[in-house]
């Protein structure tokens, strides 16, 4: 599995912004059809409260993707802010959540204060603009692209077509 950056809110302002309670949510949940989504699928998401400016979170992901370690670092920074509504877009917070997984949180942060990986995140969101992709998350199996979040069984379906395509008919 690769990780690719997608800036939801590009125009968020670095330090964040306060993000008001939608209409539906309660202090813990989110609102309808998220909060029933997350429950299916066994996920703790408590509305934050700042969205974050996610630069910071997107270039220390490819920073774990090129140390082996994309999907713990995307789980553990979902934990972060989702579960613990901890602020993406604090380089505190991204460090721990380094820490956490394992990385040399030294040279990542040495990385992330000079926006080494600023170039490779923003080819990789105006990537995503050219093939149409304007929502997270977005998931490319073979030919097949599907956004936001889907039960289990339209991935399984997807994996299946993928490894067993049908067979063109014979020539006559």
């Amino acid at each position: 599995m690769e990780g690719r950056a997608y800036l939801l809110r590009p125009d968020t302002p670095k330090e964040g912004s306060p993000r008001p309670p939608r209409p539906g949510e309660t202090e813990d949940e989110l609102s309808d059809p998220l909060r029933s989504q997350a429950s299916e699928a066994g996920l703790i998401m408590r509305p934050p409260s700042v969205t974050p400016n996610t630069m910071y979170a997107l270039q220390a992901t490819e920073y774990a993707q090129q140390q082996g370690l994309f999907m713990e670092f995307h789980h553990a920074a979902y934990v972060a802010f989702w579960e613990n509504r901890q602020d993406l877009g604090d380089l505190a917070v991204i460090e721990e959540v380094g820490r956490e997984v394992g990385l040399n949180t030294k040279e990542m942060m040495e990385r992330l204060e000079s926006n080494h990986y600023e170039e490779a995140v923003m080819g990789q969101y105006q990537e995503a603009l050219q093939y149409g992709i304007s929502g997270i998350p977005t998931f490319l199996v073979g030919n097949l692209m599907f956004t936001g979040a889907h039960p289990y069984d339209i991935f399984k379906s997807a994996m299946g077509r993928l490894l067993s395509p049908e067979e063109p008919p014979a020539s006559s």
